[in-house]
């Protein structure tokens, strides 16, 4: 977590058979591409970052694992259905139209606003655990306002 590992470094751990699948959260979409075009028929490539899923997606990674799921599951299925089903206006507009919430679960640490905006929707306690503490009340606010948006709270 939070040390990136090489284009070169991936497509060599791809070699090996236990080696099945790679979150790929660089934030870097040149990187992403290079893995898939050297590694991608060994190894499947998974977006590891909410904003550049239909970009990797595009490109051929074959999924997401996705921090913005954990409180709009369905919006992000379909749009990742949507993009493997070749559906690429529907996927560029629920790309856009969750732009916001994206921007909204990393205005903070993460994991805090996820679980913040969980315990709104009523889902679970606010409790995060040391080092982390709760939202500041201006970042709070922001994310309520987005939630409410959506119509999750």
């Amino acid at each position: 977590t939070g040390v990136n590992m090489s284009a070169d470094t991936t497509v060599r751990l791809a070699e090996i058979d236990n080696i099945v699948a790679i979150k790929e959260a660089s934030g870097d979409v040149t990187q992403a591409s290079e893995i898939i075009a050297r590694a991608g028929d060994k190894i499947d490539v998974l977006s590891g970052d909410d904003f550049l899923t239909l970009p990797l997606m595009a490109c051929g990674a074959k999924g997401v694992i996705s921090v913005t799921a954990n409180i709009m599951p369905k919006q992000v299925k379909d749009m990742v259905q949507s993009i493997k089903d070749g559906r690429w206006a529907a996927a560029k507009e629920l790309h856009l139209r969750l732009l916001d919430v994206h921007q909204a679960m990393f205005i903070e640490a993460n994991p805090v606003p996820v679980k913040t905006a969980a315990a709104l929707m009523g889902k679970c306690q606010t409790d995060v655990r040391l080092p982390l503490v709760a939202m500041q009340v201006d970042t709070l606010e922001q994310l309520q306002t987005v939630l409410k948006k959506h119509n999750l709270i």
